[in-house]
């Protein structure tokens, strides 16, 4: 290469620079303006995903479970509540607001403090879960002292009408009032102070046990044969009569033709008569209620083609089954005897209503029984038939 030609390529560009070093600088620009843009494009990402965390926390906070939701709401009245059960200071309860509003009961001369949510929802849980009336039955919640039930048992009058023709007047609805009274049920469990004392021990779930197993048995017990005199009014109670000839106020009943038995050649034949006693209109959410002896008579019984008319639940907690309708063991039924109406068959949840406050009440007592202590727990509750019309009883007698 000649002299000339080293000198023109190694001659300055029009910038004052070589052509090496203009491409150098254009590559150095482009990098810078490509870290420029990757360096902004991370900084959008980050800002997005930032925006994406905030909506995300705002969703769960909104969209929570109801539960958890709830569980974090009532922790304070749980942890105020296990405060004066275990103790006895009452401070956190009086002091506690739930959703800007005090709780009403203070003081303990207004009947004690609600347990908390927790305590409740278990005690209610287990009585739903019982062998009782209840879990058949309509059960209301209501504020008041008592609960009206209006019942339409007679046909509105209807007719039929021509374009040009009188219209006749119709007949008018018999309604019935029934008054639902609440009484207070109560329970009281004991427990020593040592125990109480014990962090380990699990204060609410023994209470709630406790107070359950309580109300449960004496539930169970006044839907069936309460008599209305402080304590809910039991559907056997109310006069009973042959269904041939039924009328509001009282239970119809389908006897077996024999005293204090079932017939001996077709035993089964009362049960299909007690079935089609009920009006078809009850008939599909009817069930059978009876105690475990009865049960153990009954799910011996077969049809006239040898067929046994109890079959038991297909799967668990599922209930037995006779001639296709769920059985409700209620051990407060009364047994095989004479003249006796051991078995009773209807749609229970329009034939009889249990009305109860939600709350319940826990007073604490360290002193009646020394050294243990006494937690006075109450509720109100009442019960009785709403429908005359959609329970029948199954009576053991000629007639």
């Amino acid at each position: 290469m000649s002299n000339k030609e080293t000198k023109a390529q190694g001659q300055p560009g029009a910038a004052g620079q070589s052509p090496a070093a203009e491409v150098k600088t254009a590559m150095a620009g482009f990098l810078s303006d490509i870290k420029t843009l990757h360096d902004d494009i991370n900084s959008r990402l980050q800002q997005q995903e930032e925006r994406m965390t905030m909506l995300d926390r705002k969703s769960l906070t909104t969209s929570r479970p109801a539960l958890a939701a709830a569980a974090d709401f009532d922790a304070p009245h749980q942890k105020a509540f296990e405060a004066y059960v275990r103790t006895g200071d009452d401070d956190g309860l009086r002091g506690l607001e739930l959703e800007g509003k005090a709780l009403n009961t203070a003081v303990a001369g207004d009947g004690g403090y609600l347990v908390d949510p927790v305590t409740a929802g278990n005690i209610a849980s287990v009585l739903a879960s019982t062998a009782s009336v209840r879990a058949i039955a309509n059960v209301v919640n209501v504020e008041a002292t008592s609960y009206d039930v209006l019942i339409d048992h007679g046909d509105v009058g209807t007719g039929w009408a021509t374009e040009t023709g009188a219209v006749t007047e119709t007949s008018t609805p018999t309604i019935e009032r029934i008054a639902i009274q609440l009484h207070e049920l109560s329970a009281l469990p004991k427990a020593s102070q040592r125990l109480l004392d014990d962090s380990a021990f699990d204060i609410e779930a023994w209470l709630a046990g406790r107070i359950a197993d309580k109300f449960a048995r004496a539930e169970a017990d006044a839907f069936i044969n309460g008599d209305g005199t402080d304590k809910p009014t039991g559907f056997l109670t109310h006069p009973n009569v042959a269904n041939d000839s039924w009328a509001w106020g009282s239970l119809g009943y389908v006897a077996t033709g024999t005293s204090g038995g079932f017939d001996a050649t077709n035993p089964a034949d009362a049960i299909v008569d007690l079935v089609y006693a009920l009006d078809a209109e009850y008939r599909s959410g009817a069930t059978f209620v009876m105690n475990s002896k009865v049960a153990g008579n009954v799910r011996k019984m077969k049809d006239l083609d040898g067929r046994f008319l109890w079959s038991d639940g297909l799967a668990a907690g599922e209930p037995a089954r006779l001639m296709g309708y769920p059985v409700l063991i209620a051990e407060d039924m009364p047994d095989i005897a004479a003249d006796a109406t051991p078995i009773a068959f209807g749609n229970f949840a329009a034939g009889y209503t249990v009305a109860e406050r939600p709350d319940t009440r826990i007073l604490r007592d360290p002193f009646s029984a020394k050294p243990h202590v006494l937690f006075y727990a109450t509720k109100r509750v009442g019960g009785d038939v709403s429908d005359f019309a959609a329970i029948k009883l199954l009576k053991l007698s000629v007639s």
